[in-house]
């Protein structure tokens, strides 16, 4: 049987890294010609806007053969709008190829996916891609390497240096450096093999894809440095749905990686979700060959295919049971932006509710909110041209045409200092539930902690785990209207009735202490602040500079050589939401700009940004009661 190979291959944004993909296809016979991004015509890239504007927005699974060994390949995005899909698509990987371009090297997205392959230790090599282009400089491409990325890079193409990085690993190479005794050829591959599939090295590829210069070296170096499928890594039957596609007539297709056992077509399979285990029946199993399904029948473990049949999976679920250590969230997605959306014609608005819900159903990374009272529709997004795609995917699967809202930016909520809030709901009966709340901020970036000082004889445990559930929930919307984060809330009292107390009382008391609480300690309203990164013409920096000031940020000191300048700074995205453009221009298209989210700090004194509640305010007591005794004439708690 031929060894199986699971390999991403992953970069920032035009880097190159779906222009390889095309050139090992090629090469291995898989479709008869490279396809060119600038042309539109790579076969993973197929939806339109994709070809319009030379981009990945979906991940993509092909497969090809080579040299006796079945290489299926998962094509990611390079651009941050997409990071979801980056995400989801590193539980199904077992090695990795980091594409940099040689002349910008190191970028944001590249530092925020090589921290998340190294946190899931997935084996890794790197590729230098645009060797042909001007501007190229190995030695400053090694330098920035070393310096913002790992100095463990191994240039295949020099043993000397290759043996000098794993003289800092192995004994025996290390003796080989000190004496100044070359290993034969054949040692010094599979040494750098071993250490690379340990992920402690990392083989380095020079390549030029569009003039397919490195590709056989690249093609070659992924059987001999990265892992190939366990297939007994597993023994029961566990696959990981990481990537859903829609087909016109087979409606939801499932790309899954199979860790354990065997599936094949009419088999019922078991699915595991956040609810208790279901059945589902997979009518055909396909692999992607070149850019064509091709029916397979079944699939084994250590494989990628497509399943269909399984009409209510959702990305991230598990046929059969879950792998250990399989999961994604690596690279900590986190949407900045809120759109609202709307229906063209008016008549559309609940075909359009629909549709979002079913989407946002299937994409665990798209957040799709609705306001109960107004009707309008939000979706969480990472960027504009996400709303591009999804514009697309509305027209093209659901024959409706939307339009986005300019997105703002999403603020947190914080105490602003500790705060106690009570409650006790006990009229009109049959109710009892009293409450004492004590908030208190937090470390930013510490998340929510509950702590009950009531002990089970004063309150029962099953009304204390309602509490909480409920401080979880209630903290989804703040006193204006964000959410809540990195907080304690302490259960300071609480009291029940043995005969009037409903189950539900806690929730419904609880929501009011908390809000109360966080009145008397002074909600503190927070905004993302981006890492920006900055490379230009020397003589523009001083108005640079200036923008930064303007914009509410700071910088560290710039570095300027060459007639060029570097400079890092910090900025509140709520300023420079549109600066990249702004920065384009200024530097005549020539400037380089990249922004990463870094934290969330308060904002100044007098900013106030709300966002209105999605249902009804339990600070207005009497409504919030009838509200959840369901006397009004509609739901409107938002719970």
């Amino acid at each position: 049987m031929s060894q199986k190979f699971n390999i991403g291959i992953l970069a920032h944004a035009d880097a190159g890294k779906t222009t390889i993909t095309e050139q090992l296809l090629g090469l291995s016979g898989r479709i008869r010609k490279s396809g060119s991004v600038d042309h539109g015509t790579t076969v993973t890239d197929f939806m339109e806007v994709e070809k319009r504007r030379g981009i990945s927005v979906n991940s993509a699974c092909v497969s090809l053969s080579y040299n006796g060994a079945d290489i299926d390949i998962i094509d990611t995005p390079g651009h941050v709008d997409f990071a979801g899909e980056v995400d989801r698509s590193l539980s199904a990987m077992d090695g990795a190829v980091l594409v940099l371009s040689g002349v910008e090297g190191v970028q944001a997205q590249t530092r925020t996916i090589f921290r998340a392959l190294r946190e899931l230790n997935i084996p890794t090599i790197l590729v230098c891609n645009k060797i042909d282009r001007v501007g190229f400089e190995r030695p400053a491409f090694e330098k920035q390497l070393g310096e913002e990325l790992t100095a463990r890079f191994a240039p295949v193409d020099e043993p000397e240096s290759v043996l000098a990085v794993l003289a800092e690993e192995d004994p025996d190479m290390e003796e080989a450096f000190l004496t100044e005794e070359m290993p034969e050829e054949q040692v010094l591959k599979e040494k750098l093999a071993a250490y690379t599939k340990k992920g402690t090295v990392f083989p380095l590829f020079y390549a030029s894809a569009r003039e397919g210069i490195g590709v056989q070296e690249i093609l070659d170096g992924i059987l001999t440095y990265l892992p190939g499928a366990d297939k007994t890594e597993v023994p029961e039957l566990s696959g990981c749905v990481f990537k859903l596609q829609y087909d016109d007539v087979m409606g939801r297709v499932a790309f899954v990686r199979l860790y354990g056992g065997m599936l094949k077509a009419r088999d019922i399979a078991p699915v595991y979700q956040k609810e208790p285990e279901t059945y589902e029946k997979i009518t055909q199993i396909r692999r992607v060959q070149g850019g064509r399904f091709e029916d397979a029948g079944e699939m084994h473990a250590g494989e990628i295919a497509a399943v269909y049949g399984l009409s209510d999976i959702r990305i991230g679920d598990w046929i059969g049971t879950p792998a250990p250590g399989k999961v994604s969230g690596a690279l900590r997605v986190r949407p900045l932006l809120l759109t609202e959306a709307r229906a063209e014609r008016p008549e559309d608005q609940e075909k359009l509710a629909a549709a979002l819900t079913i989407l946002s159903s299937e994409d665990p990374y798209l957040e799709y909110e609705r306001n109960i009272e107004t009707g309008q529709m939000f979706l969480h997004i990472m960027g504009e041209i996400q709303t591009e795609v999804l514009a697309e995917i509305l027209s093209t699967r659901f024959g409706l045409t939307a339009t986005f809202m300019k997105p703002r930016v999403i603020y947190k909520e914080t105490a602003g200092g500790i705060g106690e809030g009570f409650e006790a709901y006990t009229m009109p009966k049959p109710c009892w539930a009293i409450v004492t709340l004590r908030v208190e901020p937090l470390r930013l970036g510490s998340g929510i902690v509950f702590e009950s000082k009531v002990k089970e004889g004063e309150l029962a445990l099953r009304y204390q785990n309602h509490v909480e559930a409920s401080v979880y929930k209630t903290l989804k919307q703040g006193l204006l209207g964000w959410e809540v984060i990195d907080v304690k809330v302490s259960l300071m009292a609480g009291n029940s009735h043995i005969w009037h107390t409903h189950p539900l009382d806690f929730f419904v008391a609880t929501p009011i202490a908390l809000l109360r609480a966080l009145q008397a300690s002074g909600s503190q309203l927070l905004e993302p602040w981006m890492k920006v990164h900055m490379e230009g013409a020397e003589d523009l920096l001083g108005k640079v500079m200036g923008q930064v000031i303007g914009m509410r940020g700071s910088f560290d000191t710039p570095y300027t050589g060459n007639g060029k300048f570097v400079m890092d700074a910090m900025m509140p995205l709520s300023e420079c939401l549109d600066y990249p453009v702004s920065f384009r221009s200024l530097t005549s298209g020539k400037g380089l700009i990249e922004m990463e989210l870094s934290e969330y700090r308060p904002v100044p004194e007098g900013v106030r940004e709300t966002r209105p509640r999605n249902g009804v305010d339990p600070l207005d007591r009497a409504k919030w009661i009838l509200a959840c005794r369901s006397a009004l004439s509609k739901d409107l708690t938002g719970r």
